[in-house]
Formats: C-alpha cells, sequence, structure tokens
C-alpha cells in the first residue's frame, strides 16, 4: 500500500483551486486567494488512511505549461476542477483537459470535481448535473469520478450518522450525556474532551439550534449540525474518522468485513451464543424495555432494531415461535431463546445483527462453536447449549400444538395444516444450568427434504416421533418413515398424543410399546395437550440431547418388558432432573390395558 499520495488539481482559471485548498487549511471559505498557492502536506496521523498526502495547486496560464505537465507526470490522483455556473469550464473536460491529460502518457485516477454549487440555478440539481458528466466518464471510462464540492451532509451521510447517534446513547434517552460524549471521543479518536471543552461544544451547538442541546446533553439534531460544521469547515477527515469507526466504507454503507467476519465452522459442529453474546443481547433488552415490564413491546423492538434493517424475524411466525406475554410482548427469556435458535441455524445472521446492534469490539467474540458431535457422543456426554428437535408425524398428529406448547400458547381446538416451515424455541433447565431446545416441524411437505438428507439429519439432536393415539394410522405413518429413510442411527422419542380421547389400536403389525421394546427405546411418552398432561416431555428431550446414547434404537441392552421400561425412564429422570415414575395404579392400569389392547403407551396418573 502506497504511504504517501500526491493530490494535483487542474482546471481553467477562475474555478477555484486555490480556493479548494485554502479552505481546507483554514477550515472555512476564504473569499480572496492568491493566484496560485504552495503546496500543502498533510501528515499520516489526521488523515482516514494514516498517509502522507501532498496537495498540489496548478496553473492553466500558458506561462506556466511546463509546470503543469510537471506535476501532472509525477501526480498519483489528478482532479480536473470545473464551476457549476460557468458552462464553458465544464465543455472544456471532454475537449481540452482529458484528452491534454491522456496525451502525456498519464493513466492514474481521475476525479472531476464541480466547484462553486452554491451558485447554480434552481432548475439544476443533482441528477442533471451527472446525467451530463456521465457522458463524459463512458467517454473516458480509465478511470474518472464525479465529485460536487458542497458544504452539506449528503443524505446517506445523515442516516450513518443519526445510526451512530443512536448507537452511542446508550441510556436512550435521545441525548448525549457527557459520559456517552466522551465514549463517543474515546472510540473514534482515543481522547476524551475535558469539561470546559464538553460545554464549548454545547454552546456552540446551542448557539447555532437551541434544538441541539436539552437538559439531558447533545441531541440527534446537535450531532448532526457538529458534522455539518465540520464539512464546511473543510474537515472531511474528522466525520470520515467516525464512519469508519463505526463500520462505514467509502460508498456509505457498513463494509462486508464488518458484518460478516472470517468465522469458520468444522464438519459437524454448531455455533451458539458465548457469555458475551448473551451478556450484551440481555444488557440492550434491559435499555430498550423503556416501562420496565420485563418484556418488549411491538414498539420497544421496532426502536431496538432502528439501527439495523429491521426485524431479523419479520417473515417469520415471531413473536408465537418463543416466549411472550399474554399481550404478545417478547419476555427476556423468549429473547435470549429466539437468538438461541436463529445463531444456531444462522450464525451469519447473529453476526451482523451483532454489528448492526452496536456490539463493541469483535462480534466473533459473541459466539462460539461447539465440539464435533461424533467427539461428544463418543465421550457419551454433550456439553453444548443448544438443541435441535425434528418433530415428525402424520398430518392431525398433533406436532403444532405440542410445539406451541412448549411456548405456553394457547390449545386450539381448531385443525389447521402448517403451511410455511414452523419453528419454536425456549429454555430448559437441567439439573440448574439454562439450556436451549429448538422444535422444527417436519411435515409431509418436507419429509424428503430433511429426513433423506444426511446434511440436515447431521444437524439434529433427536427425533420426536409423533402419532395420535385416537387415530389407527398415525403410528403406522411413523413406523413407514423409520424404515423408508434408514433413521436407526440417530436418537429418537415416541410420543403419543391426545390421550384425552379414547384408545385405538393401531393397524400396524406390532402396537407402539412393543416396537419400541423390539428397538430397545423406551415406550412412547403418553401427553395430551388439551388437559396439559406433558409428562415433562420437553425435559426429556433435552435430555435425551444431552446422552442421545439413551435414546439411539439398539443402543441399550433389552431388560424384561415392564422392568425395562421402568427402569429406562428412571434413567432419563436421572438425565434430566425430574422424576417421572409410574405410581402404583398406573401400573395396574398398564396391565388391565395390556389384557385387552396390548401394552399401551405409557403415561402419567391423572391427579
Amino acid at each position: 500500500m502506497r504511504r504517501d499520495v500526491r493530490i494535483l488539481l487542474v482546471g481553467d482559471e477562475g474555478v477555484g483551486k486555490s480556493t479548494i485548498i485554502t479552505s481546507l487549511i483554514k477550515e472555512s471559505f476564504i473569499p480572496n486567494v492568491q493566484h496560485l498557492v504552495p503546496e500543502v502536506t498533510i501528515p499520516p496521523e489526521v488523515t482516514p488512511e494514516n498517509v502522507t498526502m501532498h496537495i498540489v495547486d496548478s496553473s492553466a496560464r500558458p506561462e506556466n505549461r511546463e509546470q503543469l505537465e510537471t506535476e501532472i507526470r509525477k501526480a498519483h490522483v489528478i482532479c480536473i476542477v470545473y464551476a457549476i455556473d460557468d458552462p464553458n469550464t465544464f465543455n472544456r473536460l471532454p475537449l481540452y483537459w482529458l484528452p491534454y491529460i491522456r496525451s502525456l502518457g498519464v493513466n492514474v485516477p481521475s476525479i472531476l470535481v464541480g466547484n462553486k454549487i452554491d451558485l447554480r440555478g434552481d432548475d439544476v440539481t443533482n441528477q442533471s448535473l451527472e446525467d451530463e458528466v456521465i457522458p463524459i466518464m463512458n467517454e473516458f471510462k480509465a478511470s474518472t469520478t464525479l465529485y460536487y464540492i458542497e458544504h452539506v451532509l449528503k443524505p446517506q451521510c445523515v442516516d450513518a450518522l443519526n445510526r451512530i447517534f443512536k448507537l452511542c446513547d446508550s441510556d436512550k434517552d435521545n441525548a448525549l450525556n457527557d459520559t456517552e460524549l466522551n465514549e463517543f471521543q474515546r472510540k473514534c479518536f482515543n481522547a476524551p474532551l475535558q469539561q470546559h471543552e464538553l460545554d464549548g461544544v454545547k454552546d456552540v451547538v446551542r448557539e447555532h439550534d437551541p434544538a441541539g442541546v436539552n437538559e439531558n446533553g447533545l441531541t440527534e439534531v446537535g450531532f448532526s449540525y457538529l458534522h455539518s460544521l465540520f464539512i464546511q469547515k473543510g474537515r472531511l477527515e474528522t466525520t470520515w474518522t467516525v464512519l469508519r469507526k463505526f463500520g462505514y466504507g467509502d460508498d456509505l454503507s457498513l463494509r462486508e468485513d464488518f458484518l460478516l467476519p472470517s468465522f469458520e465452522i468444522p464438519p459437524e459442529c454448531s455455533v451458539e451464543l458465548s457469555p458475551h453474546g448473551y451478556n450484551f443481547l440481555t444488557e440492550l433488552f434491559q435499555a430498550f424495555d423503556k416501562d420496565k415490564d420485563g418484556a418488549l413491546n411491538s414498539y420497544e423492538l421496532n426502536e431496538l432494531f432502528s439501527t439495523s434493517p429491521g426485524n431479523p424475524w419479520e417473515h417469520s411466525a415471531f413473536p408465537h415461535t418463543t416466549i411472550t406475554t399474554e399481550t404478545g410482548s417478547v419476555t427476556l427469556q423468549g429473547w435470549l431463546a429466539q437468538w438461541s435458535m436463529t445463531t444456531l441455524s444462522n450464525h451469519q445472521t447473529t453476526l451482523k445483527y451483532l454489528a448492526y446492534l452496536g456490539f463493541e469490539g469483535d462480534t466473533r467474540t459473541a459466539l462460539k462453536v461447539t465440539r464435533p458431535r461424533k467427539a461428544d457422543r463418543k465421550k457419551g456426554k454433550i456439553q453444548r447449549g443448544v438443541f435441535l428437535c425434528y418433530v415428525v408425524g402424520a398430518p392431525g398428529a398433533g406436532k403444532t400444538s405440542l410445539m406451541k406448547a412448549f411456548t405456553q400458547k394457547p390449545f386450539s381446538e381448531v385443525y389447521e395444516p402448517t403451511m410455511e416451515p414452523f419453528n419454536v424455541v425456549n429454555s430448559v433447565e437441567m439439573k440448574g444450568v439454562e439450556k436451549y431446545l429448538v422444535l422444527e416441524e417436519v411435515g409431509a411437505k418436507r419429509e424428503v427434504e430433511v429426513l433423506s438428507s444426511k446434511k440436515r439429519l447431521d444437524a439434529c439432536d433427536l427425533l420426536c416421533f409423533v402419532y395420535d393415539t385416537s387415530d389407527v394410522n398415525s403410528f403406522g405413518y411413523l413406523a413407514n418413515l423409520r424404515e423408508k429413510y434408514k433413521l436407526d442411527h440417530v436418537p429418537v422419542v415416541y410420543v403419543a398424543t391426545k390421550c384425552e380421547l379414547d384408545l385405538v389400536t393401531q393397524r400396524y403389525e406390532v402396537q407402539p410399546d412393543v416396537y419400541c421394546r423390539q428397538m430397545k427405546l423406551a415406550v412412547p411418552l403418553s401427553v395430551s395437550v388439551k388437559e396439559h398432561q406433558m409428562a415433562d416431555l420437553y425435559h426429556i428431550l433435552t435430555g435425551v440431547a444431552m446422552n442421545p446414547s439413551i435414546a439411539t434404537p439398539g443402543s441399550l441392552k433389552q431388560k424384561p418388558d415392564d422392568v425395562w421400561n421402568s427402569r429406562h425412564y428412571i434413567t432419563l429422570s436421572l438425565v434430566t432432573g425430574v422424576v417421572i415414575l409410574t405410581s402404583l395404579a398406573g401400573y395396574k392400569l398398564l396391565k388391565q390395558h395390556t389384557n385387552t389392547f396390548g401394552p399401551p403407551p405409557l403415561a402419567l396418573p391423572k391427579k
């Protein structure tokens, strides 16, 4: 990379070359300047790219032709200046200046600079000026760029500065107090201001516009005005330093490397939030919970995402995918759970939003990569904190109701087939440690896509096979799927839904409990979403995700029928930290149903 840059200004007499250079030095417009100003050197410590800049004036007079040609050949960048209010200087760009530079054999970047834009007529817009210049740029394609000297902030720059203001407003009171202003100074310039300097800044803003300062500090209006002042004084490097510190590139958009830094994920590994990530998201939640009710309503969420392209879950079922209040506001538990699910499924989205929302430092420290699943399973215990479970079953088996119950949403008697991908997430406490379980519905339309994909199956921690105890064909549907897609290598928990209805004999060669014993698995868990009898299902699913060997077909030794199943659920109960045992009454009920229908699914006795 070049450590010094020589910039030459050329153009007709009277277009304002010397004035541009003088205004840069003096930080204000100087109406009367000498014909040719001496070369200006700007040291690297005050330039955005940390390079030494040499700015050179030139004369278009015939007696200075030799010196002009010498400077053109030495230049690294040539600014060809014309006056907006003088069409003749514009016409000479393609007729004289660009061919003249080319005739000297010089091939360096050329910038077309339209000066005196404040003197343009009312009918002249930036767009009309650009329309005139584009043909010239197309004709001289080597490296011409258009630039206007205008002492106002462009709309895109205003938007960027407004976003920066919001990020610096830590207490979200729409003003930067002295502490926040000094934190901004530290981040951008590594130099805090003294109290008299802070007061001086606010006095300058207040004098121009009283709305720029209030009792809490510098407002968004005042912050924008300060940067307008920098531009007017020719101190573009100050504003550019701020923009670059907050991730903006030359086109005034956030840089790709800022939003998505390199982040390698080895095979069979997943990505989770690190403690840094959870702390940042917790503090963000608390800062925007303005009414301090422990939840974010739609207005608070919109404010929180105002520094980003918008809500990242706008096109999903959010907030029904996580824990909310009765009015639909997202609780802290639901907020962290939603981000845990997002990070597991698409860590790039999380990385981008950490940058959008103002994570301080390297956003990659907010994430962590887990150990490969195979390595974890060999050790017999998995230490990850976020798990993915596919919920599979025939249409109408109760998959959606089961998932909604996980996020404490009300049960509906009306059956509505799931048309779009549906995921839910919640935290599950396992022996005093918070884990996150993601349930993803796999309906008939997505079975081939998910169950035939090695990549998709490798990414999941277990399968939840759901069948309807009141539908004679429901279990056979699952058995056929298991055979069709060869799923014996994936941990599985069978769940029998709608246990409040009359139990029917399944139309399959063996009944569900016998089928599970043959696979050396626990018999199905009986649940009723309608009656709120869930048999600690979600703890069991999380426990299986943490200890997959206890629910992988054929991984445990066969035991005598009833004794084996009781011991198996005792194993699950020890894993999950809850006790799941059948009582004597339940055992008698089990024997009674065995004599009539064959062994039914295992159920907790109703209270």
